[in-house]
């Protein structure tokens, strides 16, 4: 029985991507930063740890208690949508340590033991705004934007050792709570002067012509983590595919 450990479960794609493994037959370690058991199945093969992925204390303890796995999928993030000019840097910072720093972190943690056995699988979750430019997403983006270039390279590097990366690219999901991992509000960080460019874009936001389902992401992270042809970049959802083909 393979073991998949998932980053950020406590809603929205890590979440599904969770129940999804465990109805694969799969061991999942489904990790959070405050547990809670009740919100997946009850199971044998489910397993609640708890985790912080910007710390390094945390990602230790949380890998010695999981033992071996086969996939890691870094799905922990933080979202933040407003005028870049508006942005606090300190909370610019707060985003690349979560969405950034901290997949490194936990990618760079489990590397020994699929190098050593020369297998392994690791799936780094980020977003559409990779696949085309999109306003009020400068830092999310930023952050994202990183995670593409560093799987691409490391996917490169880990081949030699039968390890392989890859990518799950998001589309917009408006039924997940994209903002909420922030002490920011949206309102705070779109200023009177950007009031009038910004109307037109939550209006579209709204009411979406194709939206991403929490579904559509655990399905292609679980194609992604059983893929064998190679293929690096894996878009999730109607809209996401549509831009990628696009692109």
């Amino acid at each position: 029985m393979k073991t998949v450990l998932i980053t950020g479960c406590s809603s929205g794609y890590g979440l599904e991507t969770a129940c999804y493994f465990h109805s694969q037959g799969w061991s999942v370690i489904a990790t959070m930063r405050t547990p809670r058991q009740e919100l997946l199945p009850k199971s044998e093969r489910i397993r609640v740890l708890p985790l912080d992925v910007t710390e390094a204390e945390s990602i230790k303890a949380t890998l010695e208690a999981a033992g071996p796995i086969d996939v890691l999928v870094n799905n922990a993030g933080i979202g933040v949508v407003g005028a870049f000019e508006a942005t606090p840097m300190a909370h610019v910072r707060k985003v690349f340590e979560t969405n950034t720093f901290g997949v490194m972190a936990m990618t760079q943690a489990v590397i020994p033991q699929f190098r050593t056995r020369r297998s392994g699988v690791v799936v780094n979750v980020t977003s559409s705004v990779t696949l085309a430019p999109m306003p009020l997403a400068a830092a999310y983006t930023a952050s994202k934007m990183a995670i593409e270039g560093f799987t691409g390279s490391l996917a490169h590097e880990l081949e030699a050792f039968d390890v392989r990366v890859k990518l799950v690219e998001p589309g917009y999901a408006p039924t997940t709570r994209f903002t909420e991992n922030t002490n920011v509000r949206v309102e705070d960080l779109i200023p009177e002067t950007y009031a009038s460019f910004a109307a037109p874009i939550f209006a579209a936001f709204a009411k979406p012509a194709l939206v991403t389902t929490e579904a559509d992401v655990a399905e292609a992270v679980w194609q992604a983590a059983n893929d064998t042809t190679g293929q690096l970049r894996f878009p999730a959802g109607p809209d996401a595919v549509a831009l990628a083909q696009a692109s």
